[in-house]
């Protein structure tokens, strides 16, 4: 009778030929590598599903905006273009062009519809980030309709797209790192928050909550090196008070000049204004 060891469990050989395993051991066999196989394949599914419902998550929580696959470069390219499709057929979002997105919002006259120049902006391959009251509308901090919308952009000229906005040229060509709710804080910092229709501390609290992440905090600290010193001076004091690691609010600190002062205008009540030289 032929010798059998432990590796050979399934297959036994004979002379030179090979004599099948029974079918109970095949059937065995192939159970475990189904379940290995499935285990797998189920975080790859939950992380999907994951994605996905954070994905849904961020645009009903979002208000009336654009999306783009850029605004959620933190999940799984493949998830979050699965994801904004679904939502687009369901009628959760609009599809205004290519990767580009629109949340509506209820109005007196049904749902709210995005502008031409709004919806150019968002296929511009420039980056074009929302400026002045625009940029407080993209935040939160004001319900008003600019008569027309305002930009800004590292481009040296307007693009003729929108020709209809107001469009601010030359900004830091750093800008185009960063998505466009990352650009209209720093465009709300420029203005010192005056386009904001909430009080000063509605205003603080609104920035805040956008900044909590350390990730974007960090972006943003790399871009404003570039930006006006009171921009760098305002979001050191935000990121202070949210007690961001030294080292990003050490870049800030050590950019400014120490016998400049600066204007925070609604930010001027931060517990930390004046550490960061304001007026």
């Amino acid at each position: 009778m032929p010798r059998t060891g432990p590796h050979l469990s399934f297959l036994n050989r004979r002379g030179s030929g090979v004599r099948d395993a029974r079918p109970a051991e095949v059937l065995s066999f192939l159970g475990i590598k189904l379940v290995a196989l499935m285990a797998k394949r189920l975080p790859e599914k939950a992380q999907t599903a994951s994605a996905a419902q954070l994905v849904r998550q961020r645009v009903v929580r979002g208000g009336p905006r654009f999306w783009r696959h850029s605004d959620f470069d933190d999940l799984p390219a493949s998830a979050v273009a699965t994801a904004l499709s679904r939502l687009a057929r369901e009628g959760v979002l609009r599809r205004v062009a290519k990767g580009v997105y629109y949340r509506s919002t209820p109005t007196t006259f049904g749902l709210s519809v995005p502008g031409a120049s709004a919806a150019a902006a968002q296929t511009l391959r420039a980056p074009v980030h929302p400026a002045g009251l625009t940029a407080s509308g993209v935040l939160g901090l004001t319900t008003q309709n600019p008569r027309r919308l305002e930009y800004a952009t590292p481009a040296p000229a307007s693009p003729t797209a929108l020709r209809n906005a107001i469009v601010h040229t030359g900004r830091p060509q750093g800008r185009a790192l960063l998505s466009a709710e990352e650009g209209a804080i720093l465009e709300v910092l420029r203005d010192r928050a005056r386009s904001s229709d909430l009080s000063a501390h509605e205003t603080t609290e609104r920035l805040l909550r956008l900044l909590t992440d350390e990730k974007r905090f960090a972006r943003l600290v790399g871009v404003a090196l570039d930006e006006p010193p009171r921009v760098r001076a305002m979001l050191g004091a935000l990121g202070q008070q949210l007690d961001m690691p030294p080292r990003l609010l050490d870049r800030l600190k050590g950019s400014l000049n120490p016998l400049s002062r600066f204007d925070f205008g609604e930010l001027a009540s931060l517990p930390h204004a004046k550490e960061w030289q304001a007026k």
